[in-house]
């Protein structure tokens, strides 16, 4: 069943009306008339319904809803991750699959590595398009939130966030002692209900030492995934389905 989404100001009672491109697509794409029935998901509470469309105009769709329904979609696990900027559409696959996986936030970081700069109105662009990107997969993938992508950051920002986080993790290639396994471990043990955990990948140049050693020194964990140098395009997808499986989350 198509599944959409809304805002507080979009229910009234028992009624929703559909805006925005959304109208376009549920009359033009999908074709769907009078009588059908959607599912509709307000981002501002998470709450689902099944709602069958009652009115069409041309700027605006009115529902009735139908039925409230109990989803699961959402894991207790807070997952963000900050993404060194990487090259072409990079960016895309890694916010279209990790949104499909259950990360709750991007945050694109410009490192001292990456060959993609965006700045002014690009990177305004650039936001709004991945964003977009982020709500399609949140459709597709059955989600009950929309992951937010933020404005870009530098690795000094990162590092003031630490503290806000039940963990900040850094796969780094030359990490030695500590391995991604081993923060899993310390993320169980430590038995948290709502688990709120950051990743910072760099880009396909890797990260500075510098950079290394100032999330170090913010109380980062450094970690070594193994034997492999992995693209910086599969490395949100690999650790954030572990972290899904390991804590619960499911993927």
């Amino acid at each position: 069943m198509p599944k959409f989404f809304i805002k507080n100001n979009q229910l009234v009672n028992d009624e929703i009306t559909i805006l925005g491109e959304d109208v376009k697509h549920i009359s033009n794409v999908l074709r769907m008339k009078v009588d059908d029935v959607i599912q509709v998901c307000n981002t501002d509470t998470s709450k689902n319904y099944n709602v069958e469309l009652k009115s069409f105009e041309k700027d605006r769709i009115t529902c009735k809803i139908i039925e409230t329904i109990e989803s699961e979609a959402e894991s207790n696990i807070n997952l963000k991750i900050f993404q060194g900027i990487p090259k072409s559409d990079k960016m895309e696959l890694i916010i279209q699959k990790s949104t499909e996986l259950g990360v709750k936030g991007f945050i694109p970081v410009d490192m001292e590595r990456c060959v993609s700069k965006i700045n002014g109105k690009d990177a305004a662009k650039k936001i709004d398009r991945w964003q977009k990107i982020a709500e399609v997969a949140a459709k597709q993938s059955g989600r009950d939130m929309i992951p937010s992508v933020e404005n870009v950051m530098t690795i000094k920002q990162v590092c003031g966030l630490v503290s806000s986080l039940d963990m900040l993790i850094v796969p780094y290639e030359k990490a030695e002692g500590y391995s991604f396994k081993d923060a899993i471990e310390e993320l169980k043990n430590n038995n948290i209900e709502d688990v709120s955990i950051g990743i910072v990948i760099g880009p396909e140049g890797g990260f500075e030492p510098s950079e290394i050693n100032i999330l170090k020194e913010s109380g980062a964990k450094i970690v070594t995934l193994g034997k492999r140098i992995l693209r910086t395009e599969t490395v949100a997808l690999a650790m954030s389905s572990v972290i899904m499986y390991e804590l619960g989350g499911s993927i």
